[in-house]
């Protein structure tokens, strides 16, 4: 074979592989479905986050997300209750991901909703609030007013606070979650878990932000957090 044909022939090689690179770094929208493992339901408000170019994306009303990413990126996948689960992007565009309920959480729910409906019996002494006003107060005005102060109308908007209260919870983990602070940070272990107890945002902080605005948080609390940790040593 003559030189000029082998230089050819590893020309046309190089070429080839650097178009593949190529491809692999182009980024493209990957659309998915989130579906609870072994079942049929479809996961909402689950957060997608692309460890490379640090996206974030939420699954919608019917387990929907959608979100920028390359050949060879993994997306983290986390929601409350459920075990993580990383997935790595391939040239499809389309995807279904299957999350596994955490069993270990799920019996602390339920201790702690044991606990809550306790307190509530200990402080009025009414059982569970039905959250319902009484028939009469389609006829009179005074009867709904009495309905709204009486003890089970106090325990129906106590259940309405402590959900309201966990919504709220929720939306502030779309920003700050252990998979996103730790990718942002480095920080693991027990220096994740006291990084994120002491610069949670609360609720009325965050509500208005977008994913700029959280990853922004993340990285100046860092800042602080570690120019703390060296005035400390």
């Amino acid at each position: 074979m003559h030189n000029s044909t082998k230089l050819g022939l590893l020309s046309f090689i190089v070429c080839c592989f650097w178009g593949l690179n190529l491809k692999a770094q182009q980024e493209f929208t990957v659309n998915a479905v989130v579906f609870e493992k072994n079942s049929k339901i479809r996961l909402t408000e689950a957060t997608v986050f692309n460890k490379r170019n640090k996206y974030v994306a939420l699954t919608n009303g019917i387990g929907l997300f959608n979100i920028k990413a390359a050949v060879g990126d993994t997306l983290v996948v986390t929601k409350l209750y459920y075990d993580d689960a990383k997935i790595v992007v391939g040239f499809s565009k389309d995807m279904v991901v299957n999350l596994t309920k955490n069993t270990n959480m799920l019996d602390e729910i339920v201790v702690n909703k044991t606990r809550v409906i306790d307190e509530i019996k200990k402080d009025y002494k009414g059982g569970v609030p039905t959250g319902k006003v009484s028939v009469l107060s389609f006829l009179s005005p005074l009867s709904a007013i009495y309905g709204l102060t009486s003890r089970d109308g106090q325990n129906a908007r106590r259940f309405s606070r402590y959900y309201n209260n966990e919504l709220q919870q929720s939306h502030v983990d779309a920003f700050f979650n252990k998979s996103i602070v730790s990718s942002n940070t480095g920080l693991k272990g027990k220096e994740l878990d006291d990084f994120m107890f002491n610069y949670r945002p609360d609720y009325e902080k965050s509500k208005n932000w977008t994913t700029y605005d959280g990853i922004k948080w993340i990285k100046d609390s860092y800042k602080k957090y570690s120019d703390t940790a060296k005035k400390v040593n």
